[in-house]
Formats: structure tokens, sequence, C-alpha cells
């Protein structure tokens, strides 16, 4: 028998409502059965804790006296580059921005160790972050250069708003060079000399919901250790991806745009990082919980790791693709297993996501949960699903005129 958000909603205020995370789940429904795991559980809680480039943060600093205009203007944070090109004391700094006066940058990006992702750990750690500006003056903003201090506890708002984050599956990365590659997917030694992955797996949010029928605008999740909510379809989200006969996405396929207040995050779970020969970026906390509407629901919370395909993708000319054409497809129980087979070669596999992290934060979700402190948001309507028509495209170069 189906069930509702409703009813599920009122079992957790009653503090009667049955939630597990997704690894639990898996036992639940191999001993029970989904039938009966759905009758049995409310809700199935998950957690990932990885690399998340495209996330950033908008922040209103407050006016200062006499007033400033920072839109138009060059502002840094800690000397790394934020968007200005808002209002006057609104501001966005990516967690991929870095410092404009570090030479490095021109040269080999990533050998640094500091930039956006880290400015906004700084601000949820409670650190002072120091905030200069130059700008042009106008007669109703006539201020034209600002430096000071600032931090979390003064600025009047200071929200995330990341426009992909929770890959729904991802590329295994491979170099198949005779040389050293630095990559997003971190160093890539050659003649496979490893094989990096970035995934939670069987405890991954979408990979718990594969075509997305609880999970929309307005869902409510874990982000950064505080409350956010789902705003839609992330960037670059791509339900048309090949799947198993289960639904279960054999490469990328979704991804979330989300949203939530810095201010009740923990620098515990936003975490900057320098990836050398990359850049910068910011480690994401990230849970979903998901109801058990149904039988069907039930079984897909049960998705395992031997269940879970990746493509192995050679990054050293062969990325980015969309058309299948990896050098093997290679389950996460092997990868979490610390060695994979490329082209008959053993191949040591290298997780770039904390699987241990991801555990504690669907357990915390659950506890939230279970003791009423989280209600589940009923999305106002679903993510674009692999029938939608919705998919991914690569840019198609045009020469401008001459």
């Amino acid at each position: 028998m189906a069930k509702t958000y409703a009813e599920i909603n009122e079992k957790i205020r009653r503090g009667e409502a049955v939630v597990v995370t997704a690894e639990e789940m898996i036992d639940v429904v191999k001993e029970k059965g989904a039938r009966e795991a759905a009758k049995r559980v409310d809700v199935v809680t998950t957690g990932t804790f990885g690399a998340m480039c495209s996330s950033g943060a908008f922040i209103n600093i407050g006016h200062a006296r006499p007033r400033i205009k920072l839109g138009g203007g060059r502002v840094t944070l800690n000397g790394v580059s934020a968007y200005a090109g808002l209002a006057a004391v609104d501001l966005y700094i990516g967690v991929a921005a870095l410092p404009e006066d570090d030479p490095r940058n021109q040269v080999f990006p990533g050998e640094f160790s500091y930039g956006g992702g880290h400015v906004i750990e700084d601000l949820t750690a409670g650190k002072d972050v120091r905030l200069e500006a130059v700008t042009y003056g106008t007669d109703c903003y006539p201020r034209k250069r600002l430096a000071t201090w600032i931090s979390l506890a003064d600025v009047n708002e200071a929200f995330l708003f990341n426009p992909r984050n929770g890959y729904q599956n991802y590329n295994v990365a491979a170099n198949l060079s005779d040389k050293t590659i630095y990559t997003y997917m971190g160093v890539l030694k050659p003649r496979l000399g490893n094989a990096n992955y970035c995934s939670a797996g069987q405890l991954s949010p979408l990979l718990n919901d594969p075509t997305y029928r609880t999970i929309g605008p307005g869902t409510r999740i874990f982000l950064g250790g505080g409350v956010g909510y789902v705003v839609g379809a992330g960037t670059q989200h791509n339900p048309a991806a090949p799947r198993t006969e289960n639904q279960v996405p054999r490469a990328g396929a979704g991804t979330m745009a989300v949203t939530g207040d810095l201010k009740g995050m923990s620098a515990e779970w936003l975490r900057g990082a320098s990836f050398k020969g990359y850049g910068c970026t910011l480690i994401v906390g990230l849970g979903v919980p998901i109801p058990v509407l149904d039988e069907e629901l039930a079984a897909q919370t049960a998705v395992s790791d031997a269940g879970i395909k990746a493509q192995v993708i050679d990054y050293s000319e062969a990325y980015p693709q969309i058309k299948p054409g990896s050098l093997a497809e290679v389950s996460y129980a092997e990868l979490k297993a610390g060695e994979i087979s490329v082209n008959g070669q053993r191949v040591q596999t290298v997780p770039l996501s904390s699987y241990p992290a991801a555990r504690r934060i669907a357990a915390i979700l659950k506890d939230w949960v279970a003791s009423g402190r989280f209600l589940l948001n009923q999305p106002a309507e679903t993510l674009p699903g692999p029938d939608s028509g919705y998919g991914f495209k690569l840019l198609k170069e045009r020469p401008l005129e001459p």
C-alpha cells in the first residue's frame, strides 16, 4: 500500500517513523523483500562528501559609511577574487576562484593552497576574512575604496548557492599516456598507474532515487552540516544517460542545484581543497532523505555497490565524451576493493570522496528525522527524468567574424 508525505511526516512528528540509512536498507530488503520493506521503513537517508566545484556563496556585507557600490568594481576576500556584478553590497564567491596576485595562477594553476572554497570554509568556521574593494563613485555611492574585516556574524546574509552538486554516478578517471596529468579528478599516473573515482556509491543520494521521483525544487536536505533545499536540476543534468534494467545510470547522469543558509552550517562539512595542476574547490557534505512511498522506491533505495556501474575514461585524450567508448565498465564494489582490471592490467583505485564521512552524514540525517526535528518536503515538481528529453550538450563552437 502506497504512503503519502503527509502520513510519513505525521509519523515523524509522533516519533514513530522507521528511518534507516541507505546502507542499512540493503540488508532490510535482502532479508524482508521490497514489499515488506516498504511497509516497515518510512525514510531512507543518504550521504556523500566530495569535491563539488560548481558551488559558491552569496554574501550581503551590509552598507558602509559613506556608502560604496561594489557592483562593477573589483573585490577580493582574503585576496581571492569575488564576483561583484550585482547590487551595491552583494557578492558571490565561487569555490574555484583564485587569488588575483598569485603569479603561479598564470603558470601552473593548482600549486597554491588557498581559493574560494577555503574562504567559505573560513567564514563558516567563524574566522575573520579580509575584504578589499576598489570601484567607481556615484552620487548615491560616493566611496571608491573599502578595506575591512568581515565575519559570518557581521554580514546580513550568507547562503550557499551551488549550481551543480550530488552528481549521480561519474567517470572513473585513468591515463593511458606516457606522462603524469593533473586533473579535477586528481593526479593520474601514466600508463594506467591509477584510477580515481568520486562517489559514495550505494549511499549517494541520486543513486537511491534514480528516476528522481522524490527529488525536486523544495526538497529539504542536509547541506554543509545544516538544512538546505534543492532548487532544481543542476547544470549538466543528464537523465538520458545509459541505465541498467533497474534504472541505475551507468555514467554521469542527474545533478541538483542546492541552496542553504551558510550561518547554520559547519566547517566540518564544508572544506576548501586544492588539486595540484587544476585549482581550488570545496568538499561538500550533502544528504537527501528518501521517503519510501511504495515497493518500487524500497527496492531502489536498496541499491548496492555491486549493482552500480561506472565507466573508466582515459583523461589524456578521451574526455569529455558522451557516447560509449570507455576503457572498461566496473562496479563500485570493485572500485572500493582497491583494484580493477583495465585492458588486462590490474589498476589501483583511489577514492576522491570519503565513504566514512558519507556514512556519518546519512547517520546524522537519520537522527534528525527519527527525532522529529526534520520533516520531509514534497517537491513542487520533480527533476526532469529519463523520458523528459532533457539532456547534456557539448559546446558547438562557431568562429567569430574576423
